[in-house]
C-alpha cells in the first residue's frame, strides 16, 4: 500500500511579530515530511510581508495573504483555510514552533484512523527559561472529555485536519467576541463529529508569555465565555466543565475590578467543583492578596493558563 503523503496546507496567522514569524515559518518548511507543504501566512490587520531570509526548500511553497474576512484570529484562520488547496490543513500560530518530525508522525497517525478527521499532539510550553512537556495520556479525545476540560495539549498549533471536516463541522466562528476561544469552540464541534486522534509525543513548542494576544482583555474574555455556554448547552451537563468556565469568568471579572461579580462566579464554580483553583485565584485577586498579572505569570511559568 502506498504511503499517505498528500499535500499539507499550513495556515499561519500573524500580526506584527516578524522575528517570531520567521522562526515559525522556518520550522514548518524544514519538516522532513515526504509530501508537499504549502505554507500560507495570513496577516491580520497588518500588510502582508514575509520575513526576509527564509529558505524555501524543494517541494515547499510560501506565500503571504491579507485577512479577507472578519478581523481577528478566526477570520485569519478561515482565510487561510479557504485560499489553500491541501487535502490536509495544519495550523501554527506565529509565536509557536513545530519540532522536527511533526508532520510525518501526525499524518501517519491520522492515516491509521480513517474514522477521525483531526489529529493533535503533545506540546512543550515555554515561559522564559522554563519548559514543561505536556502529553495527554489518551490516544483519542472524545467530545465529553473536551466538555470537562479544555485539554491544553489540543493546542491550535498541533492540529492537522482533513479538509472535508470543515464541510461537516464548519469553519471557525467569526462572531465569538474578540475571537477569544475560537479554537475551543471549533474543537467542541469537531469532537462531536468524531474523536480526535492524539500523537503522543511533544511536537510543538508553545509560547506562554505576557505578550499573548488576549492579555488584559477581560471584558472580551467574559463575553466570549458566555458565548460558549450559549452555543454549547451541553457544557452545562458537565459539572467540572462549568466549574472551569465559571472560574474563568470569576478571574476576568476580578481583572475588571468587579468584586461582586467575581465572588458570584467563584461561588458558582466552587459549588460545582470545590477544588476549582481558578475560583480561589479570583477571590484572592478581588481581596487584593495577589495581582492578576502576578497570578498569570505564575500560571504561565508552570505551563498553564488562567
Amino acid at each position: 500500500m502506498a504511503a499517505f503523503t498528500p499535500l499539507v496546507s499550513v495556515v499561519v496567522p500573524s500580526r506584527d511579530r516578524p522575528a517570531l514569524l520567521k522562526r515559525a515559518v522556518a520550522a514548518v518548511l524544514g519538516q522532513d515530511y515526504p509530501g508537499e507543504i504549502e505554507c500560507v501566512v495570513v496577516f491580520d490587520q497588518s500588510p502582508p510581508r514575509l520575513p526576509e531570509g527564509v529558505t524555501v526548500p524543494p517541494g515547499r511553497s510560501l506565500r503571504a495573504v491579507g485577512n479577507q474576512r472578519t478581523p481577528g484570529l478566526a477570520g485569519a484562520r478561515n482565510t487561510g483555510i479557504t485560499v489553500t488547496r491541501g487535502q490536509l490543513v495544519a495550523h501554527c500560530d506565529d509565536d509557536d514552533e513545530w519540532l522536527p518530525g511533526k508532520l510525518s508522525a501526525q499524518v501517519s497517525d491520522l492515516a491509521s484512523a480513517p474514522g477521525s478527521s483531526v489529529v493533535t499532539a503533545g506540546i512543550i510550553t515555554v515561559s522564559g527559561r522554563r519548559e514543561r512537556t505536556r502529553v495527554t495520556p489518551y490516544r483519542h479525545i472524545a467530545h465529553d472529555m473536551l466538555l470537562r476540560s479544555r485539554i491544553m495539549e489540543a493546542h491550535s498549533s498541533t492540529l492537522i485536519v482533513r479538509r472535508e471536516a470543515y464541510d461537516r463541522v464548519g469553519l471557525l466562528a467569526e462572531d465569538i467576541p474578540g475571537g477569544y476561544g475560537e479554537d475551543y469552540d471549533w474543537l467542541l464541534r469537531a469532537s462531536a463529529d468524531a474523536p480526535l486522534v492524539v500523537t503522543q509525543r511533544p511536537l510543538v513548542r508553545v509560547a506562554m508569555h505576557p505578550g499573548s494576544y488576549f492579555s488584559g482583555q477581560y471584558r472580551t474574555i467574559v463575553e466570549a465565555n458566555r458565548y460558549l455556554v450559549r452555543r454549547h448547552p451541553d457544557l452545562a451537563d458537565d459539572r467540572r466543565g462549568m466549574a472551569r468556565i465559571y472560574g474563568r469568568l470569576a478571574i476576568a471579572e476580578a481583572g475588571l475590578g468587579h468584586r461582586k461579580e467575581a465572588f458570584g462566579y467563584a461561588v458558582r464554580s466552587l459549588r460545582l467543583q470545590p477544588n476549582q483553583l481558578r475560583a480561589f485565584v479570583a477571590v484572592a485577586i478581588s481581596a487584593g492578596v495577589i495581582t492578576l498579572d502576578r497570578a498569570s505569570r505564575i500560571a504561565n511559568a508552570h505551563g498553564r493558563g488562567l
